[in-house]
């Protein structure tokens, strides 16, 4: 009877130490292959954001350091590097624990008796197998089916049911699974003790531990902003923390105040001492230390906005070649034409706008948004964006956020201007021209109503180009009017504007809502006269580093009538006088730029576009607001809230030379402007004195003016 009570005991040991059938390949266990993380890179070359489904980190024996192996081995495995695979010593225990609380399971009312294995029970080895080759067959051993279809296996099912049975089974797997492995590994290796290391080295870089990351140095990087390389034996505390993972990530992975992270470290931390790794009152003190984390995004960059906006062209461009799967998954890499230098700047400019908005308004502290787009003139390639500021209302921005800069529909106010003025030179008016600023009429009826200048004035003829620069409302619905807001359509449609564009004499002064990229798009256009669509993506490739796609190339030019005029009048509005970016032509800024303001009714948008010229320049585009529409006050125009963000921007970018040089407007372009000031000088000079003399009493003695003539 004693030996039919072990016939089946012998069988199974025969099975897991011999048994050399079915076996995995091992191939991609030896050289650890493993999903790997998507790159999308900046225009140099350099990480912008790693993305993948699972976040992981492989590291070597030698780049563990000594205190996480030591918090490792106590947590799970202290015999590890005794033993072969499976720490027989242990099995009695496994099994009286099993059977206890599979049966006290039962005997409380649980209907189905199901075998209940402890926690603790398996060798690194085990852990190991289960989660690299057994994963699959772990996850679905609750189901109906048996794995095994031997004659044993359907009469254990039959006693102990198919999922207890299949747990049985797959407990045996392993076992079988481990014992090989470590005979393979020692072959491979020549050595049980490098063998050990190996497969120690394995399980840190393969082992899931909360938040989407793999293995104890990306956990490491997400819990505590630390590189494994930085650990000592004064790390005892966070080591501990992340040993302790492992037995659950829901329960145990580490959160700021969280008992259960403390109470897990602080029993692994006796461990180690009761295993003598550390001194009892390294681990007393580590164990008073109270458990922080960072606060953390689970996808790190300061260009969220890029992210999303990559993410979005690969929808487009990829169609069953490629998409955003195969970016996590790290099938294909992506290079973008984002300069990372370049975006640190727009951020820390937006914010340094924003609080300079916030000390004026400080009933606005952290609610005021903006969004800023910075293009390449030559091919429009997207240089740097944000979609809002990098905290708002207390979280940091993330790429599945809103983005301002390519989402939000709002009004360009007088930035639209340079559209309509375009469209009139194109038709025969010159920057010269003269325009009449007086009261116009938009609507019919009840929606009548007059339209108005900003500084409530009205300034009778005048040149085109001073117009343009002081952005008078009379004269640009005048022209739009006149040209036909068919042609000013026409365009806006040429220079890349792709929002709906009503057909209404409103529109003349933005009061069509575009997208920020779409502004800066066209400004762009009329600073180069190359037609080219905004992209953030330079080239996506395979895993071979074959090109999958690249970036269009620029469509051509644009029509050149009336492209001086305009490229002129918007580099008047800076240069001139009383133009709304005069502040720009001082001293204190020496980069030529061309631009325009723009201010939306009610101040509840304030924004500034301009660009250095030509292909060789790049254009900024600026916008300042809330999110709810509200005003942002009165006086809030774009010269004051979103020019100075503009300014740092452009100040940056050419002092530290990332765009190349600053590229001069023409000789003849600049000389005409010139040539228009000193005439406007001497005209209100004229003007004054016109003014001066008609104040004068008639009954004044006119001796007080002989001999004052006009110049």
């Amino acid at each position: 009877m004693t030996l039919i009570a072990l016939l089946p005991v012998a069988v199974v040991l025969r099975y897991v130490h011999a048994g050399r059938h079915d076996l995995p390949d091992i191939e991609p266990f030896i050289h650890f292959e493993l999903p790997t993380t998507g790159l999308v890179l900046d225009s140099r070359g350099e990480v912008l954001v790693q993305l993948a489904r699972e976040y992981r980190q492989v590291s070597s024996y030698e780049e563990l350091p000594e205190i996480l192996k030591q918090a490792i081995l106590a947590a799970e495995d202290r015999t590890f590097f005794s033993h072969h695979g499976v720490a027989w010593g242990a099995f009695p225990r496994v099994v009286r624990t099993s059977v206890v609380r599979s049966v006290g399971a039962w005997w409380s009312g649980d209907e189905s008796f199901r075998l209940r294995f402890p926690q603790g029970g398996s060798t690194i080895t085990q852990q190991l197998v289960r989660n690299y080759f057994l994963q699959d067959r772990a996850g679905e051993e609750d189901g109906d089916e048996l794995f095994h279809g031997g004659a044993g296996a359907w009469v254990i099912g039959k006693i102990l049911g198919v999922p207890t049975t299949n747990k049985l089974l797959r407990k045996l797997e392993e076992v079988r699974l481990a014992l090989w492995l470590e005979e393979e590994m020692a072959r491979r290796y020549g050595s049980q003790e490098m063998a050990k290391r190996e497969i120690l080295s394995r399980y840190a870089s393969y082992i899931y531990l909360g938040n989407g990351r793999y293995g104890f140095s990306a956990a490491s990087e997400y819990y505590f902003d630390r590189s494994l390389s930085s650990y000592t034996a004064g790390d005892a505390g966070n080591a501990a923390l992340l040993a302790g993972i492992g037995k659950s990530p829901q329960v145990y992975a580490p959160a700021s105040g969280a008992p259960e992270p403390q109470r897990r470290r602080d029993e692994i931390l006796v461990l180690m001492a009761e295993n003598g790794y550390i001194a009892w009152d390294l681990a007393d003190r580590a164990k008073a230390e109270p458990v922080l984390v960072e606060s953390r995004d689970p996808i790190k960059t300061r260009a969220p906005a890029v992210i999303e906006g990559v993410l979005t062209e690969l929808r487009r461009h990829g169609g069953d070649r490629f998409g955003v799967e195969d970016l996590f998954l790290g099938r294909i890499g992506v290079r973008t034409t984002v300069d990372q230098r370049v975006q640190t700047i727009v951020n820390d400019a937006l914010e340094t706008g924003l609080e300079l908005y916030e000390a004026r308004h400080p009933g606005s502290q952290g609610l005021i948004q903006g969004s800023v787009v910075v293009l390449r003139n030559s091919d429009a390639a997207i240089l740097a964006v944000s979609g809002g500021r990098e905290v708002y209302q207390g979280a940091p921005s993330v790429y599945s956020d809103f983005n301002r800069a390519t989402e939000s529909m709002r009004q360009p106010g007088s930035a639209w201007k340079p559209i309509v003025y375009l469209a009139a030179f194109r038709r025969g008016v010159g920057l010269d021209s003269t325009v009449v600023d007086e009261p116009i009429q938009m609507g019919d009826g009840a929606e009548a109503h007059w339209v108005s200048n900003y500084d409530g004035q009205f300034r009778g003829p005048m040149p085109a180009r001073q117009a343009l620069a002081e952005s008078r409302n009379t004269v640009a619905v005048r022209l739009a009017l006149e040209v036909g807001l068919g042609e000013m359509r026409r365009v806006a449609r040429e220079l890349g504007i792709t929002s709906p564009i009503p057909p209404f004499p409103s529109t003349a002064l933005g009061a069509s809502e575009v997208r920020l990229v779409e502004l800066a798009g066209a400004y762009r256009a009329i600073a180069s006269g190359v037609r080219a669509t905004p992209h953030l993506v330079e080239r996506i490739t395979g895993a071979q580093g074959e090109v999958l796609h690249g970036a269009a190339r620029p469509a051509g030019t644009l029509h050149p009538a009336g492209l001086r005029e305009i490229q002129e009048g918007l580099r008047g509005v800076i240069r001139i006088p009383g133009g709304t970016g005069n502040v720009l032509a001082g001293g204190d800024f020496p980069i030529p730029v061309m631009g325009k303001t723009g201010t939306t009714n009610n101040f509840r948008d304030a924004l500034f576009v301009g660009s250095t010229y030509g292909p060789e320049g790049i254009t900024v585009a600026v916008r300042i607001g809330f999110d709810d529409n509200r005003t942002l006050g009165a006086g809030e125009t774009g010269g004051r809230a979103a020019l100075p963000i503009f300014r740092e921007i452009l100040l940056r970018t050419y002092a530290q030379e990332l765009v190349g040089p600053v590229p001069a407007f023409p000789d003849e372009m600049e000389a005409a402007i010139d040539t228009y000031r000193t005439q406007a000088r001497r005209t209100q000079e004229v003007r004054e004195t016109v003014e001066a003399w008609a104040s004068v009493p008639l009954s004044a003695p006119r001796l007080q003016l002989r001999g004052h003539r006009p110049r």
